[in-house]
């Protein structure tokens, strides 16, 4: 079977007018796969150059002519959907390391008018360094770089300002990599009217993405190559459902030609709080405190949740009747309480396609942090709402701190251990407060709930993890200490059960 290549599948040159920072499958499913659906309709008419910033080899792309396709799988509006796009809208894949020189001549190119981003979440962190070196280490220095060069090439000019949209799901991502690139300039002494023109003419665009993609699985791939006729090798998996949501004014409108009327999956609006709210809460959140009663329960991906009888009931009842009346709205037709419903609805749609191996090991890295971003708040807005404790909500963060319970350390790696399908299962507890809690889980002994209480008001009380006190929500400890105590006696099926009977 041959290779995916321009020569079985042309497509047309295009002017280069975005330059990408990333390779990885959520660019792929994502922005570039809406450019691509623009340029086939004739609205954007232009092509991107991706620079690849982890190692030097590109060949991955560069073997089938910077193709891939995007394989859409799952249910919309009730319909299943099936459909496959071969993107062509990449123009040339470059390598930080080896190719510094070209990225920066690409500066100089006049049709060049977006940015997009996806590092890393720690990639728009500021780190204090020349960006004079060939390339420079980190991504805003990467970004600096290139944007002195633009500035130098076009005399500063107006017209050839640049939109910068980083995708990478930090809060204010925009306002956070302007702030580095500022610092960048100083540090660098780059100049009060590089320091103008950029505060003028480049407008970095806080982003929300909200799409699901991953890689396929090794027999899902082979099934669809042989469907194709082709071979794939960056073949990718994703959902029907997709939006992009960016904080933009008239002039993003004008730049971003790919979206418009007939791109309702693109949002551009000054103000896209709802958006990111929307999704942290419902999705996110959900997420957040669902995968380790889950994965407890021997569960694999987010699809084995929704396929479980009892698992499944949970995910709906904490979502639909804990998390979703706790996100406010902006009383506004598609702002408002039945958008969010509608959208916690899709999202079930979506934990259900089970064409997405979305493994809930990789939703747990960081899951401490991620508890605190994504929850605290939704549980402090219940008690305002309701005066009462959320039941699923405890039961959640009662099973994600026995999730968090080490049972060994071996060179800085933390692990966990569950009992299933009638052995035991050893997990990575890939959480930088890992350490923690290995510690303070040696103060828990067996059959001693005293222990246990103790041990969960400690946690509960420590501002470091939370920003708050939430030992001071009237009975929330007291229940997370319960639940906690039933998961270690009884297990996770048990405990589970019991808690829907009246839900």
């Amino acid at each position: 079977m041959s290779k995916l290549s321009r020569s079985t599948n042309p497509a047309p040159a295009l002017p280069e007018k975005i330059l990408q920072f990333g390779t990885g499958v959520l660019l792929r499913g994502l922005p570039d796969y809406l450019v691509q659906k623009a340029n086939s309709e004739g609205r954007f008419n232009g092509s991107i150059v991706v620079v690849k910033s982890t190692d030097n080899q590109t060949n991955e792309f560069s073997d089938q002519d910077n193709l891939y396709t995007v394989a859409v799988r799952g249910v919309r509006q009730g319909k299943e959907v099936a459909e496959t796009t071969v993107v062509s809208a990449i123009s040339r894949v470059l390598a930080a390391q080896t190719q510094w020189n070209e990225i920066l001549l690409l500066a100089r190119n006049p049709k060049l008018q977006i940015i997009i981003s996806n590092t890393t979440e720690v990639g728009l962190n500021y780190t204090e360094e020349s960006i004079f070196q060939h390339p420079p280490q980190s991504f805003p220095a990467k970004l600096t770089a290139f944007l002195y060069e633009r500035f130098r090439s076009v005399g500063g000019s107006k017209a050839k300002g640049l939109v910068v949209i980083p995708t990478e799901l930090v809060t204010d991502n925009g306002l956070k990599l302007r702030e580095a690139v500022e610092k960048l300039a100083a540090f660098n002494e780059l100049g009060k009217l590089f320091t103008k023109w950029l505060k003028f003419h480049v407008r970095f665009c806080n982003s929300l993405v909200d799409r699901i993609v991953t890689r396929p699985t090794d027999e899902a791939k082979q099934e669809l190559e042989q469907e194709l006729g082709y071979e794939d090798d960056l073949l990718t998996f994703t959902e029907p459902y997709h939006l992009w949501a960016i904080e933009g004014d008239d002039r993003v409108k004008q730049t971003l030609e790919f979206a418009g009327p007939g791109t309702p999956q693109i949002i551009i609006d000054e103000d896209i709080n709802f958006y990111k709210e929307r999704k942290l809460r419902v999705l996110n959140g959900t997420h957040t405190l669902t995968m380790p009663l889950g994965y407890l329960l021997g569960l694999e991906t987010v699809a084995d949740e929704m396929k479980h009888p009892t698992m499944s009931k949970f995910v709906e009842s904490l979502m639909l009747n804990e998390i979703v009346p706790t996100v406010p709205d902006y009383g506004i037709p598609g702002m408002d309480k039945a958008d969010v419903a509608q959208f916690a609805h899709d999202v079930l749609d979506r934990f259900s396609n089970p064409y997405l191996d979305h493994l809930l090991l990789n939703i747990s890295l960081q899951e401490t942090a991620k508890m605190q971003a994504r929850n605290v708040e939704t549980i402090q807005r219940y008690y305002q709402q309701f005066n009462a404790v959320p039941k699923l909500m405890s039961l959640g963060f009662a099973a994600y701190l026995l999730f968090m319970k080490a049972i060994r350390q071996e060179n800085g790696q933390f692990y966990g251990e569950i009992s299933t399908g009638g052995g035991v299962v050893t997990y990575p507890i890939r959480d930088e407060r890992a350490g923690y809690f290995y510690g303070d889980w040696q103060t828990v002994k067996e059959n001693d709930y005293a222990s246990v209480l103790a041990f969960v008001k400690s946690v509960l009380s420590d501002k470091s993890l939370w920003l708050t006190d939430l030992t001071a929500l009237p009975g929330f400890m007291d229940a997370v200490a319960e639940k906690l105590d039933a998961l270690l006696k009884e297990g996770a099926e048990t405990v589970l059960s019991k808690a829907l009977e009246n839900d």
